[in-house]
């Protein structure tokens, strides 16, 4: 075998093994970038990784989440909030679940960075009861709400006229709790009194109940002084009836007997 046969028949494996560790790099992301408890998986089609994180136990969002992420399940977990620009820099993101969590409610911040990009956002089967009038402002995705105690309220009422796209998600909002008693158990959207206007008037009518207690206990005040002045003067009246008249000196009497 001349030098040359010996150097085939060793680079080949070589560039062979060499080609596959390239092929896996690029096919599946490296353990560091993964979150523990997940499992990442690169997805040819869509050019980025899908990310799932299904019944891990997780109590909060990974904080260090690829960047390439297109899919992301967080479902079946005990999550409680979603802070403010949890996903930013996920600017592939086209799906995002949610459901069956236990986040309560929902900051103006929540999908910062994730708008443009984002196509399917499952939130249902949570404990939301409320959210900012613009947690939904900005999205273009298809949201899912259904199965949550939703407070029927203003901010509520805001944020669902700014879904008018989202007209299905929308129509699944059932009122828990409600500023109005008669809409509790029924769908949010068959409230047809405004809201914010309705939390404006009842300030307004606690602010008018809070002056008009004011001035009556001035108006009190005021009686209460007047009358206690009276009586103490009407007291000294009398003291001064009662005292004796001053009598006569008797020099005085002298000097009228010596005139007469």
């Amino acid at each position: 075998m001349t030098l040359l046969d010996l150097w085939l028949s060793r680079s080949i494996p070589m560039c062979l093994l060499l080609q596959s560790l390239v092929l896996m790099a690029l096919c599946f992301p490296s353990a560091s970038m993964c979150p523990k408890g997940c499992i990442c998986q690169r997805d040819p089609h869509l050019h980025g990784i899908n990310v799932t994180c299904s019944q891990s136990r997780l109590k909060e969002i990974p904080p260090s989440l690829p960047v390439d992420t297109v899919l992301l399940r967080l479902d079946h977990n005990q999550i409680g909030a979603v802070p403010d620009q949890a996903f930013h820099g996920l600017r592939l993101l086209r799906e995002l679940n949610l459901s069956y969590n236990a986040v309560e409610t929902l900051g103006e911040g929540a999908f910062s960075g994730i708008e443009a990009t984002l196509q399917v956002l499952d939130l249902s089967h949570n404990r939301i009861t409320s959210v900012h009038k613009d947690a939904f402002a900005r999205l273009k995705a298809r949201v899912i709400v259904d199965d949550n105690p939703w407070h029927c309220d203003c901010a509520l009422q805001q944020a669902i006229g700014g879904m008018a796209h989202n007209h299905e998600a929308a129509a699944r909002v059932l009122c828990r709790s409600s500023e109005l008693h008669d809409q509790e158990e029924r769908p949010f959207l068959t409230v047809d009194t405004d809201l914010c206007n309705l939390a404006k008037r009842t300030t307004d009518y606690a602010m008018l109940v809070t002056m008009f207690g004011w001035f009556a206990m001035v108006i009190s005040y005021v009686v209460y002084y007047v009358r206690q002045n009276q009586e103490d003067a009407r007291r000294h009246l009398e003291y001064l009836k009662s005292l004796p008249s001053k009598p006569k000196k008797p020099d005085e009497a002298d000097d009228i007997s010596t005139v007469v």
